[in-house]
């Protein structure tokens, strides 16, 4: 699987969002609105997500397997270092 970040915003200020992007997977997927999270054991990646009626927050994407939310995870992460 091939994963290529289209658009990559360091996000300035005290709340936990760090930064957001946009990723193409294998040219056929793009996915927007990935957040990196500060938190208490360093940044995360957060899917995209919305609220339902009821008021509670679910994710819009959600990755199929293990290996594919750690290598997501890896490559947006890797970005976010790059811009500290």
């Amino acid at each position: 699987m091939y994963f290529l970040i289209t658009r990559f915003v360091k996000w300035d200020g005290d709340s936990a969002l760090k930064a957001f992007c946009d990723i193409a997977i294998d040219q056929q997927l793009l996915i927007r609105g990935i957040r990196v999270i500060a938190g208490r054991k360093g940044a995360f990646v957060s899917m995209p997500r919305q609220q339902s009626k009821d008021r509670r927050w679910y994710d819009v994407v959600v990755p199929m397997t293990r290996e594919t939310k750690v290598e997501l995870s890896r490559v947006i992460l890797e970005e976010f270092q790059k811009h500290r």
